[in-house]
């Protein structure tokens, strides 16, 4: 292991930290490449339960997730996970992995314990053979497997969590409940809900004692909100449930989800691509009188823009697309090649799309022939939600909740109260992101579902990061891009 002189001395904060991407883009692989290199490694926390399943369905060939399992205290879950999923030989490649249950606010114990358990197998193996630090990404928008995703992370010693797409003012609280032993609330967000109808608000808990009675004190982690305004930071540095450690802002080239354009117009309602203005600048100076380290990210990648970030206040930097296509990602290594061989040839474009995600917010999409971003591929998918994850709940006229995604099919949105004009445009992200990484389902109609990949304009940089004579890069590479040890 390599030295960590590139952590300050007193709070060891990094100065590098790697992004939380997609669905196990971001895996424990990578994660742990990472902190062996004495920076902060993060696994993507989004959509666990069904990585997990279709990781045992492909037989498990290492070992890996067993041997993490085994070393879980939830015991009886992890028998049953392993009964019910598990194919030692791996399934067939024409046969359908079998599900996890989609998210619900009453899913129950089956459901919540593979949640948890799949964050502690991600977190573990992450941690797993170094003393380096580890984290976890999740997303407000996805509240459902929250709780357990963070207990089963504490279980495993996360030692941050990080979050975005949203305002994640109650998280500090529960990593603070949970490392106490005690129960933890999350008030669930119900769309078009009607306050003439005095309907009780929705509460999801998780008391960590019904799983490990006897539980003693588990490690708090530190809590990194991801904003992209010093005004948010603000805002959670004085409401937020519990303590805000730091901050990762997130400019407008980064990949994945990016906030909405704060000038006008914003094109929202539209298929054009946002536009970016002065506005969505961050202010530097107030950011700094929060008096709280931050990071940036979005096309920080090199030892240049490192240096100006740190000369900026930052205490360093926030990269996700550079190690999105290393060889320690999951993104699968055929779509690695394609990306990198666009990238070299000048031929890949980076698009902010405005209507492809479900949650409304811009997602940026790579033009990579094969995938979702390929016109034929879209009319050619049917529309289908079976994975659940950006579900959003809604009020039934009896009072009950049901839920509905703008990317399911259109007459079940609308049967459901959606507004038409939310379905023009969506794509199934889950199902598109299990594809980028080798899980895509296969359906009924016999095809597998299309990877979707999403990266910062930095992607076009990639042929950057490879070393003379070699046809690919590692994340120490990366690494070594910025200055810093590996």
């Amino acid at each position: 292991m390599v030295s960590t002189s590139f952590l300050s001395p007193s709070s060891a904060w990094p100065t590098l930290i790697q992004g939380g991407m997609g669905i196990g883009v971001s895996d424990w692989k990578l994660a742990r490449a990472v902190s062996r290199c004495g920076q902060l490694g993060v696994v993507s926390g989004t959509a666990l339960a069904s990585v997990l399943v279709r990781r045992l369905q492909a037989g498990d060939l290492t070992g890996d997730i067993r041997r993490a399992l085994a070393a879980c205290p939830l015991r009886a879950e992890a028998e049953t996970v392993l009964h019910r999923y598990w194919c030692p030989e791996g399934r067939p490649d024409a046969t359908p992995y079998a599900a996890a249950p989609m998210p619900r606010h009453d899913a129950g114990r089956f459901w919540t314990g593979l949640t948890a358990l799949a964050a502690f197998v991600e977190v573990f193996l992450a941690k797993e053979g170094h003393d380096g630090v580890v984290g976890l990404n999740l997303l407000e928008k996805i509240q459902l497997p929250s709780l357990p995703t963070l207990f089963g992370a504490m279980l495993a010693g996360v030692d941050y969590v990080l979050m975005g797409a949203g305002i994640p003012r109650a998280i500090p609280g529960v990593l603070d409940r949970f490392a106490r032993g005690e129960p933890a609330m999350l008030e669930l967000y119900v769309e078009d809900d009607n306050p003439d109808r005095n309907a009780p608000p929705v509460e999801l808990r998780l008391d960590p004692s019904d799983w490990v009675p006897g539980l003693p004190p588990l490690h708090r982690p530190r809590f990194l909100a991801i904003v992209s305004s010093h005004v948010l930071a603000t805002s959670l540095a004085r409401k937020a449930s519990g303590r805000v450690d730091g901050f990762v802002v997130e400019g407008w080239t980064a990949g994945g989800h990016n906030a909405p354009p704060r000038g006008a117009p914003t094109n929202a309602t539209t298929s054009e691509a946002p536009v970016y203005g002065p506005r969505d600048e961050v202010d530097l100076a107030a950011l700094r009188a929060i008096d709280r380290p931050f990071w940036l990210a979005g096309s920080f990648a090199s030892a240049d823009r490192l240096a100006s970030a740190r000369a900026a206040g930052a205490q360093g930097v926030q990269l996700g697309t550079a190690f999105a296509f290393c060889t320690e990602s999951g993104v699968t290594a055929e779509l690695k090649t394609q990306v990198i061989a666009l990238s070299r040839s000048g031929q890949l474009r980076v698009e902010t799309a405005a209507r492809v995600s479900p949650t409304g917010l811009p997602f940026k999409v790579l033009n990579v022939p094969g995938t979702l971003a390929d016109p034929e591929q879209i009319v050619q998918r049917p529309r289908r939600c079976d994975l659940g994850y950006l579900r959003v709940a809604y009020r039934r006229p009896d009072g009950s909740l049901g839920y509905r995604c703008p990317a399911e099919p259109v007459d079940d949105y609308i049967a459901k109260g959606g507004d038409p004009a939310d379905t023009v445009g969506r794509l199934c992200l889950c199902n598109g992101l299990l594809g980028t990484i080798g899980l895509g389902q296969r359906q009924p109609e016999d095809f597998t579902e299309p990877a979707l990949i999403t990266a910062g304009v930095d992607a076009t940089e990639l042929a950057r990061f490879i070393p003379p004579g070699e046809a690919n890069y590692t994340a120490a590479d990366v690494i070594r891009q910025l200055g810093l040890p590996a």
